[in-house]
């Protein structure tokens, strides 16, 4: 595969750049267009909008009123927050103006974060997966939508929202291209894995060029790629302050097009959503195929973010029903279902078999045979978790970091959900923290197990990569849940531990062992993901308002019926 577009050189400065090159190519005129107008900036001392109940929404569905946020940030009682939006954090980056070079993990991270941002048509558009030239590139020259994420926050935090926006748009056009594979059409609502930027130094011309699963491994296309591209549209509105992209009809149709992959009617008889193995962050066979933690508290974010921000009228108006209707049913079983504490660790151990009515308790028969010896010396007394997949006759009883924490930011947990992950982080630090954090899944899989779950993949060997690998880049993901509920003491101490050695080891894509003791064997150096993620979690320990970015408050309307029980009550 070639090389990346642009070289250190070209990426390595995110100030002004000439604008007079449009991000899109000549037939996407009637887009630039709508660049052009006016950013109206709508900022009014209400409830905005996706903090309305969408229980509310599902009695009435008037006309949607302008994106309206509060101009100031507090912190309320049970840690509810207000957002303001283009509020730049103090913290010691690039922008800010004292003590920059008293911090050099922190300079060191923006400078390898600077170098890793890719041009198009002399405009930021993104940062490629890594910057280690040590090894062969094969992917990781590219731009991919979920890695960009965390680099998006970075700078939206950092005031610099020129390049979220060209990357918000660039994958919206991208996702306008017909996708094949081999002689199968993908959906239109597909988004891609990634993009690379193609140059033809003979014309002097720039293309992109992008990958929709065609080349993965595996060919699986990416579902959680749509939902990260929603959740991101939100985060960028929800920080500048700015509705007016969100409202671009291009974008309406791009948000209606992923929806309409993931509400279509068939066969499925649960709200949640069936996936092929490999179609998230674990891209490589892992045994999360069926119904997948991580894309289940995905999807359920993504609709909760797509509600703020669809138009309620025209096709829109229909989506929202539809949204309204999907998260009363996805929050009942995911609350139900896939939530695991003691008492529900006891109730599976004594499941009766083969139940035929509607009354039936074990709806899934599942055997209890099938509960794994380490599950019951894993679970404390207090704390709990979504487990990793329910589906007939199979539960799969993983801890998944990237579902819970999501599950917390979405409030698909409940608040008292939300505090018995964090218990469970707590009382079982040495294994799902370590000394490097932090685990992807826990525990590993190995032996027989691993040949059969695996295909005996080499690179998920047990305690590596995807199979109990350590990846720093989740630590965003755990600071913004501690923050959420009122834990930031754990953010701190885990950060703590990411600062005592990933600068120093390069900011490797992830650590191997037991604890993550070592540096892992193919992982990538100077991966951007793990920058960015460490530089969004000290900014927001530092300025708490940045939570508003990436987090939904409960739906204090929306009560169902837990018939589990919850280890709060224990």
């Amino acid at each position: 595969m070639s090389s990346i577009a642009t070289d250190v050189s070209m990426n390595g400065s995110m100030g002004n750049h000439d604008t007079t090159n449009s991000i899109f190519e000549i037939d996407d005129s009637d887009i630039l267009k709508l660049m052009d107008r006016p950013r109206p900036v709508n900022v009014e001392r209400k409830r905005s909008f996706d903090e309305k109940s969408y229980s509310e929404m599902s009695i009435t569905l008037s006309p949607r009123p302008s994106y309206r946020m509060a101009d100031s940030f507090h912190m309320l009682d049970h840690h509810e927050y207000v957002y303001s939006p283009g509020r730049r954090s103090g913290f010691h980056t690039p922008r800010s103006e004292s003590n920059y070079e008293t911090l050099p993990m922190i300079a060191d991270a923006w400078e390898a974060l600077r170098r890793s941002v890719v041009h198009f048509r002399g405009q930021p558009v993104g940062t490629i997966a890594a910057l280690d030239h040590s090894v062969e590139e094969l992917n990781y020259d590219q731009v991919f939508v979920r890695d960009f994420v965390p680099s998006a926050l970075a700078f939206l935090m950092n005031g610099q929202t020129e390049i979220v926006k060209n990357f918000l748009l660039r994958t919206l056009h991208l996702q306008s291209r017909e996708k094949m594979v081999d002689q199968f059409k993908l959906g239109e609502g597909v988004m891609p894995t990634s993009f690379k930027v193609i140059h033809d130094l003979a014309r002097n011309h720039e293309t992109l060029t992008a990958d929709f699963g065609e080349s993965a491994i595996g060919r699986v296309a990416p579902v959680d790629s749509g939902f990260w591209w929603i959740i991101l549209l939100r985060a960028y509105t929800k920080s500048t302050g700015d509705s007016s992209l969100a409202e671009l009809p291009e974008c309406q149709r791009g948000m209606r097009l992923i929806l309409s992959l993931c509400l279509s009617e068939g066969f499925d008889t649960f709200p949640s959503l069936l996936c092929a193995d490999g179609c998230c962050m674990i891209d490589r066979r892992m045994g999360v195929y069926g119904y997948p933690i991580e894309i289940q508290a995905l999807f359920f974010m993504a609709l909760r973010c797509a509600l703020a921000l669809l138009k309620q009228e025209g096709e829109g108006k229909d989506f929202v029903e539809r949204i309204v209707q999907r998260l009363h049913a996805l929050s009942y079983h995911m609350r139900n279902y896939f939530w695991l504490d003691l008492k529900q660790l006891n109730d599976i151990y004594r499941y009766k078999t083969e139940e035929y009515s509607h009354t039936a308790v074990n709806k899934f028969n599942v055997m209890p045979d099938s509960l794994p010896d380490w599950v019951f010396d894993f679970m404390p007394s207090r704390g709990g978790y979504f487990i990793g997949n329910v589906s007939p006759a199979r539960m799969d009883f993983r801890w998944f970091c990237l579902g819970n924490c999501v599950a917390i930011l979405s409030s698909l947990a409940t608040p008292e959900q939300s505090a018995a992950i964090m218990d469970l982080i707590e009382e079982r630090w040495e294994e799902l923290v370590g000394e490097m954090p932090l685990k992807i899944c826990y525990p590993a899989i190995e032996s027989h197990e691993w040949r059969i779950v695996t295909g005996s993949d080499p690179k998920n060997t047990r305690w590596s990569y995807h199979n109990g690998g350590s990846w720093p880049v989740l630590l965003w993901l755990l600071t913004a849940a501690c923050i959420k509920t009122g834990r930031p003491q754990i953010a701190r101490r885990t950060i703590e531990l990411i600062e005592s050695r990933l600068s120093k080891d390069h900011w490797p894509e992830y650590y191997d062992g037991k604890l993550g003791k070592y540096v892992g064997k193919q992982a990538r150096k100077f991966q951007t993901w793990s920058i960015a993620g460490y530089l969004v979690a000290k900014m927001m320990l530092e300025d708490p308002s940045h939570l508003g970015m990436v987090s939904l408050e409960e739906d204090r309307q929306l009560k169902p019926l837990l018939k589990r029980s919850a280890s709060w009550t224990c």
